[in-house]
């Protein structure tokens, strides 16, 4: 989707296209003309919208730049008025510079009229797309990694939906393995009967600190990590102890993650559990060596190999028959898109991970699932604190509540010290939006695909490129906009955007009707960078040009009509904007 002048100006484009094809005696459904790309020049002067014709040179035996001097003597030829602007040839490109009164209005009238819906497109229109986030273990809290991919799997998820997506958003919660046999045998050791309640520790936390204690007991004594694969068979073969106790730490530790998940806005439309998809996918693997896919070693496991795709062998069955992850992976897989027939499963997984998923989708190949290529690694980077690397097994980690908490308090330590109090109401209610602005934008602005060191004190910051720094803005243009509620405003087609002629206005409009084109490319890249960048252009923009240009107590009416519409529009993109990276959006600060 773009604006309507964009629209208009491809249409021109592609029909000039059709009919120099007609002219050459080429036939025409050889000319992709509904795959004209748009993008923007890199400076004003040349343009405000170029159309690159490199698609087409073949198909027309002649120079993209020749074929953009014919293209605009033909839209020249055909009659277009002043209104709707002017395309010129430059090199390989048809650039067209807009009548920008007309511009103006188009863009502020789309905006305002359709409000959150703007920037939305229909480019993913009919596809589902499942995306696969969080999968926390249940034998500790989330910790910030947790926290980096929930925001990206949400973020994403969200940008998808309004590329027009029928998006499905999935946990799968890894509720059995070693690791979870690890916490269970420090509590039964160590553990005395106690409960989150008793000694006062959220739940999920509780458990938590039985993983850390099972790993000091391990490096004094070696035989505790045979216990736990004793425990792990002995869960396997459903051993009642050993399932009772495994509930009653699950219970505990998914009741604390979900509080999390509240605390952060993070949901998802359904929850798969490793321990109901082991099994499937261990059945499939038995089919696969019946089938001669895999093979069976000496021990008794059961291994694929992976010659084809020039890697080594993976073990797929451990020789006494328990499963890996990998094993629950192929088995939660076809679980998904037996529920849910998708066109495209999107993993978010860090990228230490991007072996695990070549193989898994190799594997889900070898057993026939023909919709295995539609499946997409969407892998992110590490995220620290500047103290250094987190570490789950030696209790370094950044637990995901002790840093939100943190966060919370320098916000209302902020609010107080600009004695904002009374401005913002409730301070808790008020830093708590504040806290989640500042963490999910910082964990946002780097690209998913790197590493990033995460500094609390610097994502709080109201000046330069930070969350609170966009919340402010809006607060302020909100601010604005309620001095002048109730006055009687004159439609976008009474107003005279001509009276717009100062340089970041057209810098604000050029930026206004480039959200769509946002939206699309952060969808395409499952990148909800793209957003956050765009958002902090406009921001940063808005802010130059109202501190020098008044905008509600101007003195011409025309004028000030022009801008407080242009205004508008803003703050309707950056609410939508907000919504895309699950950013609270503050009428107050």
């Amino acid at each position: 989707m773009m604006n309507n002048i964009q629209e208009r100006w491809k249409q021109r484009i592609r029909i000039a296209l059709l009919e120099l094809a007609e002219k050459q005696g080429i036939d025409t459904s050889q000319v992709p003309a509904d795959e004209i790309p748009v993008e923007t020049p890199p400076r004003l002067e040349l343009g405000d919208a170029a159309f690159p014709l490199f698609a087409f040179a073949r198909v027309f035996k002649r120079s993209p730049a020749n074929l953009a001097e014919e293209i605009v003597q033909n839209i020249a030829s055909s009659g277009v008025s002043e209104t709707e602007g002017e395309a010129r040839a430059t090199g390989p490109y048809v650039n067209v510079f807009f009548h920008r009164p007309s511009y103006f209005s188009s863009v502020i009238a789309e905006a305002v009229t359709q409000d959150h819906s703007y920037g939305q497109t229909d480019t993913l229109s009919g596809q589902r797309v499942m995306v696969e986030f969080s999968c926390p273990n249940t034998n500790k809290p989330l910790h910030l990694g947790h926290l980096r991919n929930d925001i990206i799997g949400e973020s994403v998820s969200r940008i998808l939906a309004a590329n027009g997506a029928d998006v499905r958003k999935v946990n799968l919660i890894n509720d059995r393995g070693i690791h979870i046999c690890k916490s269970m045998l420090a509590y039964e050791r160590f553990g005395n009967g106690t409960t989150p309640e008793s000694e006062g520790v959220k739940s999920d936390h509780f458990v938590g600190n039985y993983y850390v204690r099972f790993n000091q007991w391990a490096k004094d004594d070696p035989s505790a990590d045979d216990s736990a694969r004793k425990m792990l068979q002995a869960w396997e073969d459903g051993e009642a102890h050993t399932i009772e106790l495994w509930k009653q730490m699950n219970k505990w530790a998914l009741d604390g993650i979900w509080k999390t998940y509240e605390h952060t806005g993070i949901s998802f439309d359904q929850v798969y559990f490793e321990s109901d998809t082991y099994v499937e996918g261990r059945k499939e693997v038995l089919k696969g060596l019946e089938q001669g896919a895999f093979y069976r070693d000496s021990d008794g496991s059961v291994w694929v190999d992976l010659e084809e795709i020039s890697l080594d062998k993976k073990v797929l069955l451990r020789s006494d028959g328990t499963s890996l992850y990998l094993t629950q992976d192929i088995g939660t897989a076809i679980a998904r898109h037996r529920d849910w027939a998708f066109d495209r499963l999107i993993y978010v997984v860090g990228s230490e991970q991007r072996y695990h998923f070549t193989v898994l989708f190799h594997v889900l190949e070898k057993l026939g699932m023909e919709w295995a290529g539609q499946l997409y690694h969407l892998a992110y980077g590490m995220v620290n604190l500047t103290e250094g690397k987190m570490k789950s097994r030696e209790g370094s980690v950044v637990d995901g509540d002790d840093l939100l908490a943190k966060l919370e308090a320098l916000a209302a330590e902020e609010i107080r010290s600009k004695e904002r109090e009374e401005a913002v109401g409730n301070i808790e209610e008020t830093a708590g939006s504040i806290a989640l602005g500042a963490l999910h934008y910082y964990l946002l602005q780097t690209s998913p695909n790197k590493d990033m060191i995460f500094d609390p004190a610097e994502s709080l910051s109201f000046n330069g490129n930070t969350g609170p720094y966009l919340q402010y803005m809006g607060a302020r243009i909100s601010s604005m906009l309620r001095r002048i509620q109730g006055e009687k405003r004159a439609a976008p087609e009474e107003i005279d955007f001509s009276l717009l002629t100062v340089a970041e206005e057209w810098e604000l409009i050029r930026l206004l009707g480039e959200y769509p084109d946002r939206v699309r490319m952060a969808g395409e890249q499952y990148n909800p960078q793209v957003i956050a960048a765009y958002l902090y252009d406009l921001a940063k923009t808005f802010s130059r040009y109202y501190h020098d240009n008044p905008i509600v107590t101007g003195d011409d009416r025309a004028v000030r009509e022009a801008r407080i519409a242009l205004t508008t529009a803003l703050l309707a993109v950056l609410r939508s904007g907000f919504d895309l990276i699950a950013i609270p959006f503050l009428e107050t600060m």
